[in-house]
């Protein structure tokens, strides 16, 4: 009896426990830069969570590749509750069906916490061209293929441009950036004519008439932008790309920690000032379980495959 409660005793003072966590800063990887969507969502709701937890959690951006440096990075972490990655529909969906050989598994390499939500994404072109509608723009861009030059800042963008282009039967230039804001300002510049992008980059440059949005990618239209009509509504139904942003942790996080973690940024997507600032940035948060997120992951992963395969781009 004395043998098997030093035995009982034992196992538990093994066993790991989790109660008081945190007790040092959790650090949140973000796939693009400073001032993105992605970053700035993640900082609303790293300020919201920290509060509740009683530690900070650090933001950490570490763009390039299409999320695909960041997402190594984290399935690589240890998994012990300390670091997380914000990611989208780039590293989770877009790398791992675009590269015959791509650095980590997303569904085996990573643990769900939860989805966070959905993006808004515009259609922008520079205010200088005569182009002011989606039927101008095609117009043009059939009389003069490869003259326009598109900017993409993320996976969605070029997605977006890729399945758009091959819908409407138009070519137009790709230039590629590192990230949104980089893309903006040199749209805003003049030196590219079109970017698909979110409000949070765009908007402003809109109101202050150095920017048009010629389409949403939403299924309505935006109360931000009223006027701006959907891709179906300027005559592009087929448009399917979807944006995304989800949290996930390294594979074999504990439950406990997964549990916790879902509890603190969902109460958070419920808070009035959260969704006050989300709304600001016309991002629309959802919030799930683990395993809605992990569903949800696979759906999308097999959803972008089928767009890929639609406008025959291949893996590389």
């Amino acid at each position: 009896m004395r043998r098997l409660l030093v035995l009982v005793v034992a196992a538990g003072l093994a066993a790991p426990s989790f109660a008081q966590y945190p007790t040092k800063p959790i650090r949140v990887v973000v796939p693009f830069p400073a001032g993105s969507a992605t970053d700035t969502i993640t900082r609303i709701l790293a300020q919201s969570v920290s509060a509740a937890v009683g530690q900070p959690l650090v933001v950490d951006n570490k763009a390039g590749a299409d999320g695909a440096i960041a997402g190594a990075e984290v399935a690589k972490a240890a998994p012990d509750g300390y670091t997380l990655i914000m990611a989208t529909n780039s590293p989770m969906a877009v790398v791992p069906t675009m590269k015959k050989q791509p650095p980590y598994d997303p569904i085996a390499d990573f643990t769900p916490i939860t989805d966070i939500g959905r993006y808004t994404f515009f259609l922008y072109i520079n205010a200088n061209t005569p182009i002011k509608t989606f039927k101008e723009l095609v117009a043009y861009a059939k009389a003069n293929p490869g003259k326009l030059n598109y900017a993409t800042g993320n996976t969605t963008g070029m997605v977006s441009f890729a399945q758009m282009n091959a819908l409407a039967g138009i070519v137009m230039t790709h230039v590629p950036y590192r990230g949104e804001p980089q893309a903006v300002t040199d749209i805003v510049g003049g030196r590219v004519q079109l970017l698909w992008a979110t409000p949070t980059t765009g908007l402003a440059h809109v109101r202050d008439g150095k920017l048009r949005a010629l389409a949403t990618n939403l299924k309505s239209r935006s109360s931000l932008l009223p006027d701006v009509p959907t891709m179906a509504e300027v005559g592009i139904p087929g448009y399917s790309v979807v944006s995304w942003a989800a949290l996930y942790a390294p594979a074999k996080l504990p439950r406990e920690l997964q549990v916790r973690l879902n509890k603190e940024f969902t109460d958070a997507m419920k808070r009035p000032d959260v969704i006050a600032q989300m709304d600001k940035q016309a991002f629309q948060t959802t919030g799930s379980s683990p395993e809605e997120l992990a569903a949800f992951t696979r759906s999308q992963i097999e959803a972008y495959r089928g767009i890929f395969k639609s406008i025959g781009v291949q893996p590389e």
